[in-house]
């Protein structure tokens, strides 16, 4: 439902943000409240929309591989954001993905409520399905791609052909979005 907000921090707590976009405060549940800055005009956050039962809650995070790693850590069973938050609190996608594919399970025995067999259910439904590269690219760029992303998901493409189609994509600054969405579906109609 929502992808990102650009707005500012108003406000920070323990465990989460108030997020001021257009006159409007969110609260947003984040993985390290304390590494967001109040008041600095036009921050980007990468939003998670979370339904449950008795909940809806925004889930908040700096890049959206960090967005990406939650919502592939929800859903394994038995994690809930609670614990996927933990995990991201103190640790990268990067780091992440290092220790699935190595198997090591202690790295997620550290974490509070992951014990010995969430730790192996976590490896076991996650291990090899996720890969993060190195962002080398600038903000705007990464903006953009998150924006190409939005449109070819509108599309009806799913997360797979979105990835072939922007993974590398030519683009500048200067490249207009529309460009670029036109660039991304002729990769689309190569494959």
């Amino acid at each position: 439902m929502y992808s990102y907000f650009k707005g500012e921090v108003t406000n920070i707590f323990a465990t989460h943000i108030v997020f001021e976009v257009n006159q409007i405060g969110y609260i947003i549940r984040v993985p390290n409240p304390y590494q967001f800055e109040l008041n600095k005009p036009l921050t980007t956050i990468y939003l998670h929309y979370h339904i449950r039962e008795d909940a809806h809650e925004l889930f908040g995070f700096l890049t959206h591989q960090e967005r990406d790693m939650f919502e592939s850590l929800i859903n394994v069973k038995g994690l809930g954001p609670k614990g996927a938050l933990a995990i991201l609190a103190s640790s990268t996608p990067l780091e992440i993905v290092d220790a699935l594919n190595k198997h090591n399970t202690k790295f997620f025995n550290q974490f509070p409520g992951i014990g010995p067999k969430l730790s192996q259910q976590i490896i076991l439904d996650l291990q090899g399905k996720i890969n993060f590269e190195e962002d080398s690219k600038n903000p705007k760029i990464n903006e953009k791609i998150e924006n190409i992303s939005i449109a070819l998901k509108s599309l009806g493409y799913n997360n797979q052909e979105i990835k072939v189609a922007t993974k590398d994509l030519n683009i500048t600054d200067e490249t207009s979005l529309s460009d670029a969405v036109k660039e991304a579906l002729k990769r689309l109609k190569k494959n």
